[in-house]
């Protein structure tokens, strides 16, 4: 893959993007606080490598919080459970346990552990005090339990755990390959992020992307559910997350658009004083946007990507009559902004999600065997086609 230099062979292999526990879904509303408890969650890799670090975030806490202890090792069949052998204690800067300052990230020393393309790494970490905010990712589509007390060194999953609805206080693993890589981000909003889909498949297409470019292909998925890529809402705008969740990537080759649905959508959807589309409106925050507004936004996006040294590419937007937001003008709106896509040349490639999707009788609807019932997001034949159509020859 073509990309910016590397100098220290440091690749991602999965990421999922930072929220503020409040810029979620709410999934977080109903489970009780973490404090003395152990997190165990399961993460599907894209490409392999033999050393790993992993990524811990408290990117959007209000205080410190302590990780008392932490281990990697790969996953069994059963449900949380870890292969006996292959377990990694973590440590960081050569200490056990450390405290994450509020508002940043923790890196963990690497440890040296043989990894296969697509191999699901279980990440355990005990929190001995209470966090009081939760940096997360919601919802999670791959399930992690939360465990009362140490139970890091556990290697079946125990009895009274409880499963966590969001990807909590984890945003990233790097590997160490054994050849030079380069890692393909994808940032987007739910329809990257993978809603619709079955949980635990690892059908969002970014996923089955990775399985196409596999054993040497990396792919990162940092969709987030409801996101747009000019106001914050649910999670901070893509323009306003990409430097961290983008262009700091280890191993940058490639970025992939496709985000601006939810830009279109948000701002052309009916008004209504109250009712539930009013209240889901109330989500989203800021003056509505045009095609232009998401055209200009595309632009700055690419000149950062470029500017890393990296190449941009964009995923056409794809239909969504049915859904309440649709209008009439919204979809005009995303056709200009799919027509300058496929036209303007500012992209190193455009993937034309649109015509994947798009039902050939009504081009304003997504097939019906595409969508997952809501006439917006796919199911996993939605997005096998989607992963199933793209050129890999962009990622050369």
């Amino acid at each position: 893959m073509t990309g910016t230099t590397n100098t220290d062979g440091w690749v991602r292999s999965w990421g999922a993007s930072p929220q503020a526990a409040h810029d979620g879904l709410g999934s977080l509303d109903d489970h009780p606080p973490l404090a003395d408890v152990t997190l165990r969650q399961v993460v599907r890799l894209s490409g392999g490598g033999r050393r790993a670090r992993i990524r811990f975030t408290n990117e959007f806490g209000t205080a410190p919080f302590t990780i008392g202890a932490a281990r990697v090792g790969l996953a069994t069949s059963a449900p949380g459970a870890v292969r006996p052998g292959s377990e990694r204690v973590l440590t960081f800067s050569g200490a056990p346990a450390v405290t994450v300052p509020a508002g940043a990230p923790i890196l963990s020393d690497p440890v040296d552990l043989r990894l296969p393309a697509l191999a699901e790494l279980v990440v355990s970490l005990h929190l001995p005090g209470r966090v009081e905010t939760c940096t997360c990712h919601d919802p999670a589509l791959d399930t992690g339990w939360a465990v009362p007390g140490d139970a890091v060194a556990a290697t079946a999953l125990p009895a009274n755990a409880r499963v966590l609805p969001v990807r909590a206080l984890l945003s990233a693993v790097d590997l160490l390959p054994d050849t030079p890589a380069r890692t393909v981000v994808a940032v987007g909003d739910s329809r990257t992020d993978g809603a619709g889909s079955t949980p635990g498949t690892h059908h969002s297409w970014p996923e089955l992307l990775a399985e196409r470019l596999a054993p040497t292909g990396y792919v990162v998925n940092q969709g987030i559910s409801g996101n747009r890529l000019l106001h914050d809402g649910i999670g901070a705008a893509a323009a306003a997350r990409f430097d961290r969740d983008v262009l700091a990537t280890p191993g940058l080759g490639h970025v992939v658009l496709s985000i601006g649905a939810n830009d279109i959508g948000i701002s052309f959807a009916p008004r209504e004083e109250h009712g539930p589309l009013a209240d889901f409106l109330g989500m989203f925050p800021g003056a509505p946007v045009t095609a232009d507004d998401v055209i200009a936004g595309y632009r700055q996006l690419i000149a950062r990507t470029h500017g890393r040294g990296a190449k941009v590419h964009a995923t056409t937007i794809a239909p969504y009559e049915g859904a309440e937001i649709y209008t009439t003008a919204g979809d005009a709106a995303r056709q200009a902004v799919n027509e300058w896509m496929r036209t303007s040349g500012a992209f190193d490639g455009v993937l034309d999600f649109d015509a994947v999707w798009r039902d050939p009788d009504r081009p304003s609807r997504i097939r019906a065997d595409l969508h997952c019932g809501d006439h917006l997001h796919g199911n996993d034949a939605g997005y096998r086609a989607l992963a199933d159509a793209v050129d890999l020859s962009l990622f050369d």
